[in-house]
């Protein structure tokens, strides 16, 4: 008996003895190792610790719908723009030429611009002729080289000029005009690309320009002129110049304004995305310590 409890005993020590011995190094190693905060703490430095974040559903409809909404309305109102643009750039290279002529008064007064839409268009004139008609040069009929006569109607309180005709060299007496008249012609545009007139005493220029014609009478002129379909005695029936091609600034306001609405549209949308990201940004935890 007493030796079973010394052996008991003995068996005791050991298990004691080796149980003090495996605790001991790990007592060892977390006493080395730093507290738990230090280490979240350190994390946090490696990368924070983040939670998933939400708006709420009202919230985030009710951002996309006015988003939609606000892109929607820019677009539209930029295609509305540009329809603008190229109703105008249609109607300034239309031929109407062959329309119904119009009285004159009825597109456009004495002192309006010209209306590039109505250009080539038939209109009616009655007037009376006065002085300070010239002649035009290096205007062609077929394959022959001539001159324009032209000379100012006056309608109401301005003038009108008037190309009479085509005359092969000019002639005095072919360019006089008096009385009253009705004419029917095709309205167009005044002429001005600078060239330059050789001699500002005769009775012969370059273009139509109505800031030359304007100091040969003692009245207002239309800022345009007419081509008369039916010439006048000894002249020929002056050939209707080729339609311009529409300028590269008709029309230019409203492209700009589809423009303009466009980028708003795009910018309402950058808001809105950019809303999107920062609301559903995760979030950092904080770590305390």
């Amino acid at each position: 008996m007493n030796d079973w409890n010394t052996s008991a005993t003995s068996s005791a020590s050991v298990l004691r003895s080796a149980t003090a011995l495996s605790i001991t190094p790990m007592r060892g190693i977390l006493a080395c190792a730093p507290p738990m905060r230090e280490v979240l703490r350190a994390a946090g430095t490696m990368g924070a610790v983040t939670a998933p974040r939400r708006p709420g559903l009202l919230t985030d409809l009710g951002a996309a719908a006015l988003a939609l909404v606000l892109v929607g309305i820019a677009g539209w109102l930029g295609l509305w723009q540009y329809d603008a643009w190229q109703a105008q750039r249609t109607a300034e290279a239309r031929d109407l030429t062959d329309v119904a002529p119009v009285p004159l008064t009825d597109v456009m007064g004495s002192n309006d611009p010209f209306p590039g839409q109505d250009v080539g268009r038939p209109v009616e004139l009655s007037g009376e002729w006065i002085d300070g008609g010239f002649w035009v040069r290096d205007r062609t009929l077929g394959d022959r080289d001539g001159f324009w006569a032209v000379a100012p109607l006056q309608v109401d309180e301005a003038a009108v000029l008037v190309v009479r005709g085509w005359a092969e060299e000019p002639d005095p007496t072919l360019l006089a005009a008096t009385g009253t008249a009705d004419v029917t012609g095709w309205l167009q545009a005044p002429e001005g690309s600078l060239v330059t007139d050789d001699d500002a005493n005769d009775d012969v220029f370059p273009e139509i320009r109505v800031a030359d014609a304007v100091q040969r009478v003692d009245v207002d002129l239309y800022s345009a002129y007419a081509v008369s379909q039916t010439p006048e005695d000894g002249l020929e029936a002056a050939e209707l110049e080729a339609l311009p091609n529409p300028s590269r600034f008709t029309g230019i306001r409203n492209l700009l304004y589809a423009v303009e609405w466009w980028v708003f549209g795009a910018f309402a949308a950058f808001i809105w995305w950019r809303w999107r990201q920062d609301a559903t940004a995760p979030v950092p935890l904080a770590v305390d310590g």
